[in-house]
């Protein structure tokens, strides 16, 4: 689509180094150098980079038995976890395509996943076997599923408790006709009589595919170049400004098939000697432990993650001074969340503030960060170096001046190749602007300050019309977030005979607080202090909590649809009548 888009790309004049080179071959530059290092651990049970490379190349080389060459999807429906870490980039060894989903996905996703990439194989746990053989019988080709198991990966000394608390669910062994078992699979790979062929590393060379809505709300697969994750991983350290130690540490809890897992918890920190502690599984309690525990040095999460860390049992006398970074992304991080947690870092002897970051999927993840001594209230930061931001009017090319509110576009080496099998998609997304860069139009609102702070508005799709105004959902949560009495909030628009639409909040009250009426008028009361009178929430409704996404984020659309079955329920009854 772009024909030039790569041209001279080392060539040209950048802030960083950029070296054409694969993603595995960036981690084993950096493994030579951190060779008797931990690279991840897991369960306690810690892996040398050392070991950890050995197993890359027995796994490659077990793919390349089972018939995967270069160019050929392989998808991992995994957690967190070793196996799925040594495939990751064991496929990239042998230049094939990572294609990362969730494994909690439904098996109608997933046969969509496998047809969607083209898969050759699967890699998947045990206890998702069955689903993952329903989802391979509707595939348009045959598919190889290898089956591991977490208990293989697990210490000798906690295998007993695993095999007690489990029993014999995940016993049985694959069906052989079309399923290898994990160290069935791996035996291959240490069997392999012949030398792997060395794969040159090559700039527009898709080498993974996550998945979006895309700017249209539908499943996308978003293919990213071995450039795409290398470049997040050097302009990461840049913006996070840190000072690296042997030894520093990471506590792994965002997924592998989201970017911000694999491109800031796994890529960027593998390739810059930072161990891992994999988390196979969140939840509030384990997480708040294993901080304690592992006293990592750096913390990376959704927005709903640091809200639940705030209530954690157990962390009231914490000690956090181990803290080098905090940064929260994949959502938008309102301003009373961010002082929340502010003041619990400060009150748990952390120097250090949370970090918000501002990406999509679509430049694998983060592109813009607040740094780590300045914040500018409501501002998602400044972009990472080699990034350039602009603001365009919404559906066009045209830039926008400084302060103007418009479309949030951006331009640089980790912005995606495109849609899979998409092109008007993909289309409608990257534009050519009159400078000759491509750039990412996100499908969100914005506008960047004087001093080159970019502050984040709103998803273009998710703004509310109310009587002719706009009304953006996140500005509203930032206010009611700020009472006292409030934990989170979601705020989202339904339809209304008079103002086409109006304004509902739903509420999760903090830990104490009875939901009553009196709560109700206290919060409107509040809101309009604050909040214009066309945009002030019209109904309130109160939730022990509120609909996650796979990732963690508030799953606003979910609430749009209650509401709109809801009404659509009540339109029958009325018609029945």
């Amino acid at each position: 689509m772009f024909e030039n888009r790569f041209d001279n790309f080392f060539e040209k004049k950048h802030q960083l180094d950029y070296k054409p080179e694969t993603m595995y071959q960036m981690l084993r530059n950096t493994a030579k150098m951190h060779w008797n290092e931990t690279a991840y651990e897991f369960q306690g049970k810690k892996t040398k980079y050392s070991e950890f490379m050995s197993k890359v190349e027995t796994t490659a080389k077990a793919l390349y038995a089972i018939g995967i060459r270069k160019g050929d999807a392989v998808t991992v429906c995994m957690p967190n976890c070793p196996q799925a870490i040594d495939t990751f980039y064991a496929i990239n060894r042998i230049g094939a395509i990572a294609n990362m989903i969730h494994p909690l996905s439904a098996q109608s996703e997933i046969t969509f996943y496998l047809n969607c990439s083209n898969s050759k194989a699967i890699l998947t746990l045990d206890q998702f076997y069955e689903k993952v053989v329903a989802a391979r019988a509707d595939c348009q080709n045959q598919v190889i599923i290898i089956m591991a198991k977490i208990i293989d990966e697990l210490p000798m000394y906690l295998k007993p408790l695993y095999a007690l608390k489990t029993g014999n669910q995940y016993a049985d062994l694959p069906n052989k006709a079309y399923s290898l078992e994990w160290n069935e699979f791996i035996k291959m790979g240490k069997n392999y009589p012949l030398p792997l062929p060395k794969i040159d590393f090559q700039i527009d060379r898709c080498a993974v595919i996550l998945y979006s809505g895309g700017t249209t709300g539908t499943t996308k697969g978003i293919m990213l170049s071995d450039l795409n994750f290398n470049a997040l991983s050097k302009q990461s350290l840049v913006a996070m400004d840190v000072d690296l130690k042997q030894g520093d540490s990471i506590l792994a809890a965002m997924p592998l098939f989201h970017g911000f897992g694999l491109g800031i918890g796994i890529h960027t920190c593998l390739t810059n000697g930072i161990s891992c502690t994999l988390l196979p599984i969140f939840n509030v309690k384990t997480y708040g432990k294993s901080i304690l525990s592992k006293k990592p040095n750096f913390i990376a999460g959704v927005p709903t993650l640091f809200e639940a860390l705030l209530r954690t049992p157990g962390m009231e006398n914490a000690n956090l001074s181990f803290l080098k970074g905090m940064y929260s992304g994949g959502d938008s991080l309102s301003i009373e969340l961010k002082h929340k947690v502010d003041e619990f870092l400060k009150s748990h002897h952390a120097k250090i503030q949370v970090c918000e970051g501002y990406g999509t999927t679509e430049c694998v993840t983060a592109s813009c960060l607040t740094p780590k001594n300045k914040y500018k209230p409501g501002s998602i930061g400044l972009p990472y170096p080699d990034t350039t931001y602009i603001i365009c009017e919404p559906g066009t090319t045209t830039q926008l001046p400084i302060g103007t509110e418009g479309e949030i576009c951006l331009t640089g080496p980790t912005v995606m190749l495109g849609y899979l099998n998409n092109e008007e998609e993909t289309a409608n997304t990257l534009k050519q602007h009159d400078d000759g860069n491509v750039y990412l139009h996100t499908g969100d609102l914005g506008y960047i300050d004087e001093e080159g702070y970019v502050y984040f508005k709103q998803r273009i799709k998710r703004m509310i019309i109310t009587s002719g105004y706009n009304v953006y959902p996140s500005q509203i949560e930032n206010i009611i977030d700020g009472h006292p009495k409030v934990l989170l909030s979601c705020v989202i628009g339904v339809k209304d005979p008079y103002r086409m639409q109006k304004v509902k909040a739903f509420v999760v009250l903090k830990p104490g607080i009875i939901a009553d009426d009196s709560i109700k008028e206290e919060i409107i009361q509040y809101c309009s202090k604050h909040i214009a009178k066309y945009a002030l929430p019209r109904e309130i409704e109160f939730r022990d909590e509120l609909p996650k996404t796979l990732v963690g984020k508030v799953a606003y659309r979910v609430l749009e649809q209650e509401e709109l079955a809801k009404q659509e329920n009540l339109n029958k009854q009325q018609e029945e009548k």
